[in-house]
């Protein structure tokens, strides 16, 4: 199969993407050019070579039917900064998506594009050679060959590959003993989850069962965020499509937690106003899934959070909120949990972005705006607390992690800890 006619066929337009652009487009003229996005924007802060999100999105979007695409929304980090301080309540960030994909649909995806969002097949291939592949991965002469040749930036962040996936783990443990007073709900990990972020999984699977749930973890695969991201939307339908089935098929009335902030977002969100999925089994699923800290919030606000079982951890830690967890309208759960354990400072980074958007700061041609993009919270950081940070996504807490030298980790690590379960 010629690999550039599939690409194609994996950006031509359908109804759905028809019906993202309408949702999206609904919201066009309440734009009253007031600047706030652009003026908010961290990406064209620190770059010309991205014209602004008021400039390629609802302004574009009038004149773009029929019209070429401007090259310099590729530019565009879809950080959803845009959207979220928008206060005529347009889809700035959404306008900005579609006229990539349109773009891409026109001139083609690189196949770089195309490799670094096939995140379950990477995982997949890297497990069974995990010490192999972290090898390559920390060699610098591998990583220019793979800059040239591929086109993912030499110093970039990359995952480091595990010997035992989520699932391994799960058939070899030994079963819980903890009482299952609360009854099932069912985990969603992401695909870095269960194969990247294994340790992340595994304590926040430990923390809800202590807590009295019993955690279902059903097979699943991706949720199609970072090929939609990268403008592949029939594949990124395809697999949303999959994992909703396969979330449901725990349980179809069960409450769905993820520690991947990210995958929470695409199924309550872009899934449906980007890709234009209206099938009613994601909108069911989109009603139960749960981010890990606004569920364990809600139980503190509802009075069935067991504060009195957290154990002092007498430090002080940066905490930054990750722009996908922000664009979903809950706040900061994570650090209002974190500051219920005794002795525990959480410093809010009060960062826009990080600069790795997912697959956007891995590439060799935004990296270095990625980096400018994020100096402002490496230095917070490393000015905080250099022995560890806190981050609620897998690519932020890489991003971190690599530009600042400092340990970074999910809260559920923190929470492991105060409840003696380290």
């Amino acid at each position: 199969m010629n690999i550039m006619n599939a690409l194609k066929r994996d950006t031509a337009p359908d109804a759905g993407e028809r019906l993202g652009n309408q949702l999206a487009r609904a919201t066009l003229d309440h734009c009253v050019k007031c600047t706030i996005c652009e003026t908010s924007c961290p990406v064209s802060a620190v770059t010309p070579l991205f014209s602004g999100p008021k400039f390629v999105g609802p302004q574009g979007e009038r004149f773009r039917d029929g019209e070429s695409v401007d090259h310099s929304v590729d530019y565009c980090s879809s950080c959803g900064t845009c959207t979220l301080v928008c206060p005529q309540g347009v889809n700035v960030a959404e306008l900005n998506s579609l006229a990539r994909a349109k773009m891409k649909q026109e001139h083609g995806v690189p196949v770089r594009d195309q490799l670094i969002s096939r995140t379950t097949l990477m995982g997949t291939a890297m497990t069974p050679v995990a010490p192999v592949a972290n090898a390559v991965l920390g060699f610098k002469p591998a990583r220019v060959v793979m800059e040239k040749v591929v086109g993912v930036h030499r110093d970039a962040p990359m995952p480091t590959a595990r010997t035992q996936t989520l699932q391994g783990w799960l058939k070899k443990r030994t079963p819980p003993t903890t009482p299952r007073t609360r009854g099932p709900i069912v985990f969603f990990h992401g695909c870095a989850g269960g194969y990247f972020e294994v340790e992340t999984s595994k304590k926040s699977i430990e923390v809800l069962e202590h807590l009295g749930y019993e955690v279902l973890v059903p097979k699943q695969g991706c949720c199609g965020l970072a090929q939609q991201s990268n403008g592949l939307f029939e594949s990124a339908k395809k697999s949303v499509r999959t994992l909703v089935d396969q979330l449901r098929g725990a349980g179809k009335d069960l409450t769905i937690i993820s520690s991947s902030g990210s995958c929470t977002g695409m199924l309550k969100h872009e899934a449906h106003e980007i890709l234009g999925v209206e099938d009613e089994e994601l909108k069911d699923v989109a009603a139960h899934v749960r981010e890990f800290s606004e569920f364990l919030l809600d139980l503190y606000d509802e009075g069935e959070f067991p504060v009195d079982e957290l154990r002092p951890l007498k430090m002080t830690v940066p905490y930054h909120a990750p722009c996908q967890l922000k664009s979903q309208g809950m706040g900061t759960p994570a650090a209002d949990l974190l500051r219920l354990i005794p002795g525990l400072t959480v410093v809010d980074s009060n960062a826009t972005c990080c600069g790795i958007a997912g697959t956007y700061g891995l590439k060799k041609e935004k990296y270095e705006i990625a980096q400018a993009v994020g100096k402002p919270l490496f230095d917070m950081v490393k000015a905080t607390n250099k022995e560890l940070a806190v981050c609620d996504t897998e690519t932020c807490r890489w991003q971190i992690q690599k530009s600042t030298g400092v340990p970074t980790v999910h809260p559920a690590e923190l929470l492991h800890r105060a409840f003696g379960l380290s």
